[in-house]
C-alpha cells in the first residue's frame, strides 16, 4: 500500500465525499446500515489490513476504562501506570495515545497487544455497525485514513449521484 499516494488521492476527493455524506443522511437508517454492512463485507474480501495499518500509524483510538484495565493487566501494570506511560486526555477529555504510530504496532504491521486491543481498534473502521447515521462524520474522516472506507465512499459516489 502506497500511503503517500493514498493521502494525495483522498485529499482531492474529500470535497465530493463530504457532499456524499450529506446525501447519505437522507437514506433511511436501516437501509443505510445494510448498505454499509454489505459494502464493508465486499471491501474486506480483498483488502488486508496488515498491508496498510494506516489507522495504527496515524490515529489513536479512544481508550475506555475497560481497555485500560485489560491492557494494564496484559502488561502487568497498574492502570494508573499504564495511563502515565502511554496515554493522555485529548481536548474532549478522552484517553488517547501519547504518540503515533501506535507503540504497540510492529514493523510487520501486527499489533503486539492484539488480543487485548482497545474496543475502538476491534471495531475499526466502524462501517459494519448499526446506526451509521450517528457516525457519518466519523466515517467521512475515516475516508482519509482507511483505504476500505475510502473505497466504500467511492462506490457510494457512483450509486448516489444526483
Amino acid at each position: 500500500m502506497d500511503l503517500e499516494n493514498f493521502k494525495k488521492k483522498v485529499q482531492s476527493e474529500y470535497p465530493n465525499h463530504k457532499k456524499l455524506k450529506d446525501r447519505l443522511r437522507k437514506i433511511k437508517p436501516k437501509v443505510l446500515d445494510k448498505k454499509f454492512e454489505e459494502a464493508h463485507d465486499a471491501q474486506f474480501e480483498h483488502i488486508d489490513c496488515l498491508e496498510c495499518a494506516n489507522c495504527c500509524k496515524t490515529t489513536s483510538p479512544i481508550f475506555i476504562q475497560t481497555d485500560i484495565d485489560r491492557l494494564a493487566k496484559a502488561f502487568r501494570m497498574k492502570p494508573s501506570a499504564f495511563i502515565d506511560t502511554y496515554l493522555h486526555r485529548d481536548e474532549d477529555g478522552d484517553f488517547v495515545l501519547n504518540s503515533s504510530p501506535c507503540p504497540f504496532l510492529g514493523d510487520d504491521n501486527k499489533c503486539f497487544v492484539y488480543d487485548a486491543r482497545p474496543k475502538a481498534c476491534r471495531e475499526y473502521p466502524h462501517t459494519n455497525r448499526k446506526n451509521m447515521h450517528g457516525i457519518l462524520n466519523l466515517t467521512l474522516r475515516n475516508t482519509q485514513v482507511c483505504p476500505a472506507v475510502h473505497e466504500i465512499f467511492q462506490e457510494f459516489s457512483k450509486e448516489f449521484r444526483k
